[in-house]
This record gives structure tokens, sequence and C-alpha cells, in this order.
């Protein structure tokens, strides 16, 4: 699907939006990485100020998937920094979407991966390891399911349960 904007996924499907096929996240990220562009399938990520299940799935294979992350909108400390970003990056992720913030902006933005994330914060986060892997997640009003299909660009995030073509 590349080269296709969002914008032009929304204009093409219009039924799969009627049906909540397809559904837009609210406008709440900041864009980091050098990827603006990014799609994949999905796999979620909850945890709460605490990165350590973070970086054991960015130090897996990423095969072009989609790491979505529901931090609970902490904005107390960053979840994700630029060593697992460039991790991220070397393992063959597409992109990564945090409902929390990173922090070694300048690293990530070094990065040829796509990030999304509420803030930057200087803090880290907890390691604990206490967190839920491939749940059902609610992120700037849409639910997200893991093996669902993330699609980003400059103009927003949406999510559709299948892998589109226009």
């Amino acid at each position: 699907m590349a080269l296709v904007t969002t914008a032009e996924v929304c204009d093409a499907n219009p039924q799969l939006i009627v049906s909540g096929e397809l559904r837009a996240l609210q406008p709440i990220f900041q864009i980091y990485g050098r990827r603006p562009v990014f799609s994949g399938p999905i796999v979620t990520l909850k945890v709460f100020e605490d990165n350590v299940l973070i970086r054991e799935f960015l130090e897996e294979k990423g095969n072009g998937r989609v790491l979505v992350v529901d931090g609970g909108g902490s904005l107390r400390c960053a979840i994700l920094g630029g060593n697992p970003v460039v991790q991220a990056q070397n393992n063959g992720w597409a992109g990564i979407v945090v409902n929390g913030c990173v922090r070694d902006v300048d690293e990530i933005n070094g990065c040829d991966i796509g990030v999304r994330a509420l803030h930057s914060h200087p803090m880290k986060a907890n390691k604990k390891g206490i967190g839920e892997k491939h749940v059902p997640l609610t992120i700037a009003g849409t639910r997200i399911c893991d093996g669902e299909w993330l699609y980003a660009d400059t103009d927003g995030i949406l999510v559709s349960k299948t892998e589109l073509s226009v």
C-alpha cells in the first residue's frame, strides 16, 4: 500500500468506516523517527510506567510488524527510549505507537523507523516487567486488537481489521 495516504484510504473505504472495520485514532500523537509513513500487522502490549516488556518485544524480529503499546497515557516518565528504538530498527519493526512518552528524541529521530508517542519526557520508566501481551487495547478513542493492521502517515493513524489494498 505504498504511496497511498490515510486520507485516500478513508475516501476509498467509506463502507469499512461505517461498519467499524476501519477506525481512525484521535490525533493526539507526536511524530518521531525518520519514517513518517509506515504500516504493518499489529502486536499489542499493555504496561504502565514500565518498559521491560517493550524492550523484550523489540529484541525479537519485527518482520514488518507495528508494536502498539498502551502505556495508560502516562506523562510522568518515558516508557520508550533510544536504545530500544535502535534495536527495533535493526530487527525489522515497521513502527511503534506508544500511548505514553519517549526519551532520547535525537536518537529516535535518527532511526529509520516510525514512532508515535504522546510526548517526550526525560525520566526513565520502572523495570518491573509487569504488563499484558497480545490483549485488546483502547487508545485514542479506538479499540485495537492484536493481528489487526495499522497505517500511519502525517495525517494520522488508521487501524483496520484486515490488510487493505487501494
